[in-house]
C-alpha cells in the first residue's frame, strides 16, 4: 500500500467511515491546483450541509439562546478558522492532492485549503450515504466544541456590534470599500475601507480575507466613535 493511501485509510478511521465510492473521496481530497476536475462543487455542497446541521443542534439544544446568539454561535463553528482547526485534527492536511505550486509553498497546511477539504469531505459523505450520516459525522466531529459551549461568551463581531449600534442611533450603516488586494493568488492581503459619513469617521483594515480585513476596520471605526461619545 502506497504511502497517500495509508494516510487516507487512517483519515477515514478518524473520520468512523468508509466510503462506498472512493472516487468521491479522492474527488473531496482534490485541491483545483491538482486536477481539473476538483472539490470546490463538494465544497459548496458540504458547506450547506454543515451550515443546516450546526443550525438544528444550536437551535434544539440552546433553549435560552436568542436569535443574535445562535446567529453568532453558528457563525463561530463554521468559519474558516474552526474548520481548519478540525482538519488539522484528523490530519487531513497530508492526504491533499495538490499541484506541484501548492505542495512547494505548503499548501497542505494552509487554513483556506484545509477548511475547504474538510466541507468537500462532507458533502461527499452526503452524497455517498445521505444526510444522517453526513449529520453524524459532522456532530462527531464537532462534539467537544458543541458540549462545550457557553453562551455568556459569545460576542458580537465588531461589524455586528458596530451596525447594531448606529442602527440605535438612527444614523446610516458604515460603507466598506475595497481599496486594494495584494500579493499573490494564494497568499492574498486585502485593503479595506470603513467610512461613517455622518460621523465623518474613515478607518483601514487588512487581513487575509475581505472579511477579516472589513471587521478590522470596524473595530477601529467603533473604538473612535465610541471614545468620542
Amino acid at each position: 500500500m502506497s504511502q497517500k493511501k495509508l494516510l487516507i485509510e487512517r483519515l477515514c478511521n478518524r473520520l468512523g467511515y468508509q466510503f462506498s465510492d472512493p472516487s468521491l473521496l479522492k474527488l473531496a481530497l482534490t485541491h483545483r491546483s491538482g486536477a481539473n476536475k476538483h472539490n470546490e462543487r463538494l465544497e459548496f455542497l458540504g458547506d450547506a450541509i454543515l451550515g443546516m446541521v450546526i443550525a438544528e443542534y444550536l437551535f434544539t439544544h440552546l433553549k435560552k439562546a436568542d436569535e443574535g446568539q445562535l446567529t453568532r454561535l453558528r457563525a463561530s463553528l463554521v468559519k474558516g478558522k474552526t474548520l481548519a482547526e478540525i482538519a488539522k485534527e484528523i490530519e487531513l492536511g497530508e492526504c491533499l492532492y495538490l499541484g506541484e505550486g501548492e505542495l512547494k509553498s505548503g499548501g497542505f497546511r494552509r487554513a483556506s485549503i484545509l477548511a475547504d477539504a474538510l466541507e468537500a469531505i462532507i458533502g461527499a459523505v452526503y452524497q455517498d450515504s445521505g444526510f444522517e450520516v453526513a449529520k453524524t459525522i459532522i456532530l462527531t466531529l464537532y462534539q467537544k466544541r458543541l458540549q462545550n459551549i457557553d453562551l455568556k461568551a459569545v460576542h458580537k463581531d465588531p461589524k455586528t456590534e458596530l451596525q447594531e449600534w448606529l442602527q440605535s442611533r438612527k444614523l446610516p450603516l458604515p460603507d466598506y470599500e475595497l481599496l486594494k488586494v495584494t500579493g499573490d493568488p494564494h497568499k492574498q492581503t486585502f485593503d479595506v475601507a470603513c467610512i461613517l459619513a455622518e460621523k465623518k469617521v474613515r478607518t483601514h483594515g487588512s487581513g487575509s480575507s475581505r472579511r477579516n480585513a472589513e471587521q478590522q476596520a470596524a473595530e477601529k471605526a467603533l473604538a473612535i466613535i465610541l471614545d468620542g461619545n
